[in-house]
């Protein structure tokens, strides 16, 4: 019977149940739980000779998959449960001629109802007002807990895929003016939801609300710097559930102390787990949250049958994973 290596012990049960209808599984179990828990995580020596004893294996966004965890490997699939596969060297799978299977679409929805909860929590002030709840002060400080509205504001959308599509029709039930830049025009999306293309200047400029979900690549690589946080109004925010890379950290610190923007709401950062000392943290007009939009339990479900079906796929029926993340390996499989 064909083994899987399964990095974490905290997937939905409907991930173990199904492969173990076919398939040995050797999960990994550790103390911590969570996708970004440095203590969940397999280290790199073990992910190494897991992927040399087994014939599949399913990770996680806090594996780095590189070119020497993958030297000796015998999976023949290689399964993130996760839309984003920044962790993973794809160029070392496909000349391995490992196909390398994520998640994408089964979670638009639930990122883009978080983007929007994320968007009007830090604008109403919503985390402020339950932390000044619980700490007994509520009426010495009514008066300071006076936030902005949403309804009949300019949303910008940075990166109009699935995701930042799904943010711009909640944003019109909000009667937002909805403005967006991407690497590719989407006059289709344009027509239908009544929103603008602008150069990536105008949307820092005229953005009340900036969302990022754009992918990670070399081009968007610290794609919202300092030159760019400057061009936004003083009473704008910028809300991010994309990559914390696309955002110069030591930027966005400089631009929300010094008062470029009025606030920040972020679900992912550069280095994460946000590391202790991050400056970010000390910060009051920023809302920070772990790496979450997905996790919905009818997201993270569906996240997992579509893993375990594709697992199958390769294995049991000499396929591809139903959304494949290296297309060119299946020339290097034939």
């Amino acid at each position: 019977m064909d083994c899987i290596f399964i990095s974490r012990s905290t997937f939905p049960k409907v991930l173990y149940d199904e492969l173990g209808r076919h398939f040995r599984l050797d999960v990994w179990n550790s103390d911590g739980i969570g996708m970004w828990n440095r203590k969940a995580a397999p280290p790199p020596d073990v992910l190494k000779r897991k992927f040399s004893e087994c014939d599949g294996a399913v990770i996680t966004i806090g594996d780095k998959v590189t070119e020497e965890t993958l030297s000796g490997a015998r999976i023949r699939v290689l399964a993130t449960y996760s839309v984003g596969f920044d962790h993973i060297d794809l160029s070392a799978a496909t000349r391995r001629g490992i196909p390398v299977s994520y998640t994408p679409e089964v979670l638009v929805e639930s990122v883009a109802d978080f983007a929007f909860g994320l968007m009007l929590g830090v604008s109403r002030k919503i985390v402020e007002g339950d932390r000044i709840i619980r700490n007994g002060s509520a009426g010495a400080v009514w008066g300071e807990y006076i936030g902005d509205e949403v309804w009949g504001k300019t949303m910008g959308i940075l990166g109009l895929g699935n995701i930042g599509t799904a943010i711009a029709r909640r944003a019109t039930a909000f009667r937002m003016r909805v403005i967006y830049w991407s690497r590719h025009r989407k006059p289709h999306v344009e027509t239908a939801l009544g929103i603008e293309p602008v150069s990536l200047e105008d949307l820092f400029r005229e953005s009340d609300y900036l969302v990022l979900a754009v992918a990670l690549g070399e081009e968007t690589r610290h794609i919202v710097n300092e030159e760019r946080l400057r061009l936004m109004k003083r009473t704008s925010y910028l809300i991010n559930v994309a990559r914390g890379a696309i955002v110069d950290t030591d930027a966005l610190v400089k631009a929300l102390k010094n008062g470029w923007i009025r606030g920040a709401a972020l679900d992912v950062y550069e280095d994460e787990p946000i590391p202790a000392e991050s400056e970010l943290l000390r910060l009051s007009n920023v809302v920070l949250t772990p790496h979450i939009a997905s996790a919905s339990l009818d997201t993270r479900v569906k996240m997992a049958e579509i893993t375990a079906k594709s697992v199958e796929n390769v294995l049991l029926n000499n396929g591809l994973p139903i959304y494949l993340a290296n297309p060119g390996v299946a020339g290097v499989k034939q």
